[in-house]
């Protein structure tokens, strides 16, 4: 039988469910999960592999509408998965009042088959998923609908064996051994930045970026070493804490979830550095892997 693959792109509005999707399906660790909207910044690609088939999932941005540079950018990775699309997963919640249009817009030009993913059943009742799965069918007609929880697994493998019936004929594009697309450094600073989503409240964790400056491989103990970049005086001041006490939370909780993930001890060092607006500037945005 003749090999499988393709980029299945994951959209979807912010806090739909689409990065514990992505783990769901990819079966590792890779999206940033917090109750927080907005988490996903960049788009990152899970990889799922078998001798007949390698799926290349996308988790992407929430769709919103751009307030800073930053979030222009995010939505250009958002427009770039639905070009790269072989299929697409359109995520929506149960919470969702029907009101989809910017994400309905940016698929407009698209020719990939959809699939509509109710998310967070759990939280409903059957009536209510009942009138959501008819508002899908008429609004899109799309090829499936279904609905999911994505936090419990529920219906996880339906839409797998879905994905897989819809792959295209094709060599596997990634190494069969890869995982994803992203290096360890930028798992590492990901790490970071979902302690400060966290931790932090009001605009601290969206006004924060993580760069890890230096990354020693060691047998036994990695040393990272990671700068944390807001845009105001007063925001370095409530990163640190008191006496540095909040900045040693988030390196302790930081560090546990690496030594995880690398399953290596990590020696973990992070600097406070302010520069002002960096959201608005196109130069650092290109420089902290924003094209």
């Amino acid at each position: 039988m003749s090999h499988q693959a393709g980029f299945v792109s994951i959209i979807g509005k912010p806090n739909a469910g689409k990065s514990t999707l992505m783990n769901a399906l990819v079966g590792e660790k890779m999206s940033i999960i917090t109750p927080k909207a907005q988490t996903t910044r960049h788009r990152i690609l899970g990889i799922v592999n078998t001798d007949d088939y390698q799926i290349v999932f996308s988790d992407t941005p929430g769709v919103i509408k751009p307030h800073y540079a930053l979030h222009e950018s995010m939505m250009h990775q958002v427009d770039g998965s639905i070009v790269d699309a072989d299929l697409i997963l359109l995520v929506t919640d149960i919470y969702e009042e029907f009101d989809e249009t910017d994400v309905l817009k940016k698929l407009e030009g698209s020719l990939a088959p959809i699939a509509v993913l109710i998310n967070k059943i759990d939280q409903s009742d059957e009536e209510t998923v009942k009138k959501k799965v008819e508002f899908w069918q008429e609004k899109l007609n799309p090829k499936a609908v279904f609905a999911i929880s994505a936090l419990l697994g529920h219906n996880i493998k339906a839409v797998m064996d879905f994905v897989v019936e819809n792959l295209p004929e094709h060599p596997a594009y990634y190494e069969k051994d890869a995982l994803t697309d992203r290096n360890d450094r930028f798992f590492a600073s990901e790490m970071i930045r979902a302690q400060i989503l966290k931790q932090y409240k009001k605009e601290i964790p969206y006004s924060a970026e993580v760069i890890v400056t230096a990354f020693v491989e060691g047998e036994t103990l990695h040393r990272i070493s990671a700068e944390i970049i807001v845009e105001r005086d007063s925001q370095k001041n409530i990163i640190i804490g008191e006496g540095g006490k909040m900045l040693k939370i988030v390196g302790t909780y930081a560090r546990r979830d690496m030594e995880e993930f690398f399953q290596k001890k990590v020696f973990l060092e992070m600097f406070v550095k302010v520069i002002p607006d960096w959201r608005s500037k196109k130069n650092y945005l290109k420089k902290f892997g924003y094209e």
